[in-house]
């Protein structure tokens, strides 16, 4: 009796862990995810209009300058962008000029992506640039002082390329940067500039490259998308932010579930103990199943009791796993007891939990049914015990 209630105790421990492994592992990776996707929000717009074939269009269209006043916006930016050449101080690096509407920088709060300096990139007339962690990072360039103006290189276009000089058909500005990005894989090698000055650059002064735009309720955001792009047609494509980066949102989500794969064929390992605590209870109560036939018992019945007993065990140990990994997230989410040990520099010091109830019906509803499966192949041993009985006393 003492070893069918340890192997049962075990059963219910085994249950216990990987119910509460789930959840405290589910739980970390949507902080680990909505940490890594808000600070690619940062940088990336709500809504995004490219066109579908080529790579710059006209944004002079009525459609467009009706979308510009619709009240639904907090902010509606042409957009230019292209590879150019910066050169500082004898360095050169290969970086991604991107042209916006100095105002759309101070409609829509970007704050979040500044590292140092400000966001004011046009100032009495005169132009500003924001620079990514990497471009500075390559070419050492001060954000104060007046030895700061770094050029940008740029081909001119419609030029034939048979100049005797080269630098005739290369357009050459210069600027100076007023602000530092944040690090952020992807934007680290881009400088904004006025709209204006990235015309000017790249010698396109009637196209743009897109179009971005931040609303006043990000709950607006799927119809605001559903109306424009039925507006715009198949000519455009309107992008929200996870069609953007389609690749970063399936692998942040992609790990989450192999995690939670692994963990599941760990957990059904555990809840296997279920069999040898229901088949060391089905030997004890040999004499008990013969007594209940005798009196009428059919054997779904007898299987049926070792069935519950199986899913009691599972129900227990789920119940009381999920408790204590939810009340481990609350302390975590609450005090931050485990934290990355990276400084106070890093992007997180604590790591990151966010709770959510899916998860917890994920987590009770895969072992619920890997215990009732379970239990049904262990209590079938019961019918099999009183089948072996019978053969032996007809014998």
């Amino acid at each position: 009796m003492n070893a069918i209630n340890i192997i049962s105790a075990i059963s219910v421990v085994g249950v216990l862990v990987s119910s509460a492994a789930l959840v405290i592992v589910l739980s970390f990776y949507n902080g680990m995810e909505k940490l890594i996707l808000s600070l690619y929000s940062t940088f990336a717009p709500e809504l995004r209009i490219e066109p579908s074939t080529g790579k710059v269009f006209d944004a002079k269209q009525e459609i467009f300058e009706q979308l510009r006043v619709n009240p639904v916006l907090k902010s509606y930016s042409e957009v230019l962008e292209d590879k150019v050449l910066i050169q500082y101080n004898n360095q050169q690096f290969i970086a991604q000029v991107k042209g916006v509407e100095p105002k759309s920088l101070l409609e829509a709060d970007h704050s979040d992506m500044l590292y140092a300096g400000d966001l004011g990139i046009r100032k009495d007339s005169l132009n500003f640039a924001l620079i990514g962690a990497q471009v500075q990072a390559n070419l050492r360039i001060p954000l104060q002082g007046m030895d700061n103006n770094i050029q940008l290189f740029s081909p001119r276009k419609g030029t034939s390329g048979n100049s005797v000089n080269p630098m005739d058909d290369i357009n050459v500005r210069s600027i100076s940067p007023c602000g530092l990005l944040q690090y952020q894989q992807g934007y680290d090698n881009l400088i904004i500039t006025p709209l204006d000055f990235a015309k000017d650059l790249l010698n396109e002064y009637d196209k743009v490259s897109a179009i971005e735009l931040y609303t006043n309720d990000s709950t607006a955001i799927a119809d605001l998308q559903r109306s424009t792009q039925k507006s715009l047609g198949d000519g455009f494509i309107v992008k929200n932010r996870e069609q953007q980066n389609p690749l970063l949102y399936k692998t942040v989500r992609s790990e989450k579930w192999i995690v939670f794969f692994i963990l599941t064929v760990i957990g059904i390992i555990a809840i296997f103990n279920i069999i040898g605590s229901l088949t060391m209870l089905v030997i004890d109560k040999k004499q008990d199943m013969t007594v209940l036939k005798s009196l009428g018992a059919n054997n779904w019945l007898i299987q049926r009791i070792f069935f519950y007993e199986g899913i009691m065990i599972a129900f227990i140990g789920g119940i009381i796993g999920i408790g204590i990994g939810f009340a481990f997230c609350v302390v975590q989410q609450t005090y931050g007891i485990i934290r990355t040990g990276d400084g106070a520099n890093a992007i997180m010091d604590v790591y990151p939990v966010d709770i959510r109830a899916l998860d917890f019906l994920l987590v009770f509803t895969t072992v619920m049914l890997v215990a009732i499966l379970v239990s049904y192949i262990a209590s079938s041993l019961s019918v099999r015990e009183i089948k072996s009985d019978a053969i032996r006393s007809a014998d």
